[in-house]
């Protein structure tokens, strides 16, 4: 069971949950909102590294003070910061998933000096994912329109319980390379709320200029970069990209993954986190 704390920084009170023991290691998403039963992707770091998931701004029970802050990476990035730097310690690893490995590589472009290495998959340097028919985010893509009646449904207060669990679980197939996985999946504790402010700030504020690919190849910092080979959200080709453009980046490949290689191939993924933990052990 992961461990709540409240971390009280100079931008604000945070809510994370630790759990392992090792090396420091930072674990959040853009714009998801954790609690005690941890997170499929964080727990995959448990037994390498001391992970601290993070509740940012808006989240959970952390700070939603924006008078001064805002949701932006940039902001986000002085958060995580702040965090690391009340909780003592000299320097932490990030990882991140989808919006989470872009907030990853940010990281690594605004604040290298206390990072000591970044993880992150299913992601994009930029906002090109977007305009990508591959992409179920792209209005070419044959599964947009569904989707964005999707989001109708799960932004309206009038649908039931039963509704948005029934639509979730759609948006979830579109995102899993076998159906089969889903089964698997949802037997297993996770929390990862989406937060709707912050969704939406990313989508209407930073999204539409969105892209780091000319900072990347200045990026010093050790980047492990993973993708599935389906990936419908952020495809693989972007991961590739990004491993491509930093100096300092391996590039690993999930060949029987859609979005979620952590769920759809943990006994693979689990050896990728095994090797950078053996790794930093050098």
């Amino acid at each position: 069971m992961w461990q709540q704390q409240f971390v009280q920084t100079k931008r604000g009170v945070f809510e994370i949950f630790v759990a392992g023991e090792g090396e420091p290691l930072c674990v959040t998403h853009l714009y998801s909102a954790f609690n005690a039963n941890g997170n499929h992707f964080a727990n995959m770091f448990v037994p390498f590294f001391k992970v601290y998931l993070v509740n940012l701004r808006g989240c959970g029970n952390s700070t939603d003070d924006t008078t001064v802050y805002e949701y932006s990476m940039n902001h986000t990035v002085a958060d995580l910061e702040a965090i690391r730097a009340a909780l003592q310690l000299d320097e932490w690893a990030f990882a991140g998933h989808s919006t989470g490995g872009m907030l990853a590589l940010s990281y690594a472009v605004q604040a290298p000096a206390h990072l000591s290495f970044i993880v992150g998959g299913g992601l994009c340097a930029s906002r090109d994912y977007m305009y990508d028919p591959a992409s179920i985010y792209c209005r070419e893509n044959p599964h947009n329109a569904r989707l964005k009646e999707i989001f109708a449904l799960l932004k309206d207060p009038t649908a039931t319980l039963a509704q948005r669990q029934a639509v979730s679980k759609e948006w979830m197939y579109m995102s899993l390379y076998q159906e089969s996985s889903y089964v698997k999946l949802i037997q297993q504790p996770n929390s990862g709320k989406t937060v709707g402010k912050r969704l939406d700030y990313f989508s209407y504020e930073e999204l539409p200029t969105f892209d780091l690919r000319p900072q990347l190849p200045t990026v010093e910092t050790k980047a492990y970069i993973y993708g599935g080979v389906h990936d419908a959200q952020c495809p693989y080709t972007y991961a590739v990209e990004a491993a491509h453009l930093l100096p300092n980046a391996t590039l690993t490949t999930f060949h029987k993954s859609n979005h979620f290689p952590f769920d759809e191939e943990p006994d693979a993924f689990a050896q990728f986190v095994q090797t950078i933990g053996l790794e930093v052990k050098r």
